[in-house]
């Protein structure tokens, strides 16, 4: 089983991507998480991408869906993968359809973690209390969220289109939205 799961900045994703992993013995594909591999192991992407992300630039698409291809190829992974925060934009979720068809797999459910920005702001401030992270405060918050907002409508759409899209309130408690997750992923 192939899962997507996304929700803006702070929705809880990784949280419950970590408890979906775990339950559902999957494995958790994190782009920014791939990303720093490449460049902590200074591949020769490792290397271009560390180049485009010094000068300011966001990666390529076409780079992530190399380094996407890389796990979807992979036979020990084929069928046990939970898209944590991919994909991104529309361009993105139909690279990830022809990937998927061409290593005949397809995505199974698709996971919205939906919270307002004034739940964000809320968790962003919680968390500067408890860990000082350099990407949480409130202005840079709303600067990603409308971002987010933005970019993922159209992958709502593409993907609501294919009935995959199951919408999950992400603004309860982790075990509740646990407990929902767990229960759409059992009815598939």
């Amino acid at each position: 089983m192939n899962i997507v799961i996304f929700g803006p900045p702070g929705a809880g994703k990784g949280t419950q991507s970590g408890f979906i992993v775990k339950k559902f013995k999957l494995f958790q594909l994190s782009t920014g998480e791939i990303l720093r591999n490449e460049i902590k192991n200074k591949t020769n992407l490792g290397n271009e991408i560390a180049s485009i992300i010094s000068s300011g630039n966001l990666v390529s698409d076409e780079i992530v869906a190399k380094l996407i291809e890389k796990y979807i190829s992979d036979q020990k992974f084929k069928n046990r993968i939970i898209f944590d925060g991919y994909p991104r934009n529309l361009s993105q979720a139909k690279n990830l359809d022809n990937l998927l068809n061409k290593y005949d797999q397809k995505i199974d459910i698709v996971l919205n973690l939906s919270v307002s920005l004034e739940t964000i702001k809320k968790r962003i401030s919680e968390r500067q209390i408890l860990e000082n992270r350099s990407d949480d405060n409130a202005e840079i918050a709303v600067k990603r969220y409308e971002t987010y907002k933005t970019n993922i409508n159209p992958v709502m759409d593409f993907y609501k289109r294919s009935n995959l899209l199951r919408v999950v309130n992400g603004e309860v408690s982790i075990s509740e939205i646990n407990n929902e997750i767990s229960a759409l992923i059992e009815a598939i």
